[in-house]
């Protein structure tokens, strides 16, 4: 990757002025983190599964069960398998986005063509009410694709504004800057949820209040990525079309299985990813349905992870510069193991333990995802970015499907929230040992890019 690519060199005067382009940039980046991650967190992790799943038991029959186009679904699964639909229409436009964007070299405009449309969909939940549960699914669903694409896009950005060296530094900040906003914005939340008398407001119109103002959220800080962040020309770049991105995700699944290390890497991490989405979706679910928790203590435990998760990514950056990225992230996996083994033995209505599986969670959350973006980041070709992160994003940013599915029909079947809850220590286990079978130097020689020093 040149010099030209990360701001340097021919594109400045002096090595001072482009470096200070480079942060600006940099910054600029990080807010499309602190942008959309209160979409994730107010949302995905704490109020639309607990409220979709009461609205959807409002409008159930006397089994429990609702019938969205005649198909008879529990309750309590719909909210898990609406996320995995979300990965349906993702997977069908998320490659149609990276051919676009590397074709074009115009990343911006789809990155706030999605990004509002996301936001868009969010505050449509104030909407959300009665037994609506159908509006309800199909704004997830909107929403969910929207974050995917748009975070296709985002990601592809992170090679052209970091060199190698800079990229877990700035991978986990970016992270970190998503967590502080999701961790303010639940204090607004929490302030509002538990206050809604004095704001003469009810409890539901406070959690739809809570849901629609993550998107006017996400829309605001959107326009500070847009304004700062620059377009790169690729040479001999061509307009796209619709039907190329199909054709393209064909021909980058095939340029992968010329770099089968970086197939592998990707294996492992939509594998265990997709456990730790399906667990941060999903815990609120649990904590409400299982455990008994109110609503006020799932916040609080909540804005326990975001608090943590800032400090956990940025020590987790600073443990992958001594010991290495990839050594750092398989510890990670085996804390994520131990986390959610320990979650299946949590008490009914004993919110401290609660609490302390959280602060575990915040702790290896953000750094486990920071530096899977970081050195996935390495192992992708110059000038395909774009592509190799609409593959990527498959598994990311609440883009899971297998586990939100897995977790559903365990639920479906049983009835028992903890039996869907341990079913997801597989996700980790497996992941854990698909990822140590990955030469990850030699990766990054294949895939042409220079090695770190320590990776």
């Amino acid at each position: 990757m040149g010099a030209d690519t990360i701001g340097t060199g021919a594109r400045g005067a002096d090595g001072g002025s482009a470096l200070e382009r480079r942060r600006r940039e940099q910054r600029g980046w990080y807010f499309y983190d602190w942008a959309c991650s209160v979409y994730s967190t107010s949302v995905l992790a704490v109020f639309l599964g607990p409220y979709l799943t009461e609205v959807a038991k409002s409008a159930a029959d006397a089994d429990g069960y609702v019938h969205p186009l005649g198909i008879p679904v529990r309750a309590g699964s719909f909210f898990a398998y609406s996320v995995s639909l979300s990965v349906i229409v993702s997977v069908l436009v998320m490659p149609l986005a990276g051919a676009l964007a590397d074709r074009t070299g115009r990343k911006k405009p789809l990155l706030g063509l999605a990004a509002y449309l996301g936001a868009a969909a969010t505050a449509g939940m104030f909407f959300l009410d009665g037994d609506r549960y159908l509006l309800g699914g199909v704004l997830l669903v909107v929403a969910n694709a929207s974050i995917a694409v748009s975070t296709v896009v985002y990601n592809a950005f992170l090679p052209q504004i970091a060199p190698p060296e800079e990229r877990d530094a700035v991978s986990a900040r970016g992270w970190a800057f998503g967590y502080a906003a999701g961790a303010l914005v639940l204090v607004l939340n929490l302030v509002l949820y538990l206050g809604h008398d004095s704001f003469g407001v009810s409890e539901s119109t406070a959690v739809r209040i809570c849901l629609s103002s993550a998107g006017l959220w996400w829309g605001v800080f959107t326009l500070v990525p847009l304004r700062r962040l620059r377009e790169r020309p690729v040479a001999g770049a061509e307009g796209g079309r619709v039907g190329s991105g199909w054709r393209q995700l064909a021909s980058t699944l095939g340029d992968m299985r010329r770099r089968p290390l970086t197939l592998w890497f990707l294996l492992a991490y939509l594998v265990y990813n997709d456990g730790v989405q399906t667990v941060i979706s999903q815990a609120s679910v649990f904590g409400s349905q299982e455990l008994g928790l109110s609503q006020s203590t799932l916040i609080v435990a909540i804005l326990l992870v975001q608090v943590l998760a800032v400090a956990g990514a940025l020590g987790m950056g600073r443990l992958a510069a001594r010991y290495g990225t990839k050594r750092t992230i398989l510890g990670s996996l085996g804390a994520w193991t131990l986390i959610v083994a320990c979650g299946y033995f949590l008490p009914s209505g004993a919110p401290v333990w609660f609490f302390v599986l959280a602060a575990g969670i915040g702790l290896i959350m953000g750094g486990s995802q920071a530096l899977s973006r970081s050195l996935f980041s390495h192992l992708v070709p110059a000038g395909k970015e774009a592509e190799y992160f609409s593959a990527y994003e498959m598994s990311d940013r609440g883009m899971s499907w297998l586990g939100p599915l897995l977790f559903g029909v365990t639920y479906q079947l049983t009835g028992s929230y903890r039996d869907a809850i341990i079913s997801l220590v597989l996700f980790f286990v497996v992941g854990f040992a698909l990822l140590l079978r990955v030469p990850v130097r030699r990766a990054v020689r294949e895939a042409g890019n220079p090695v770190p020093e320590r990776i």
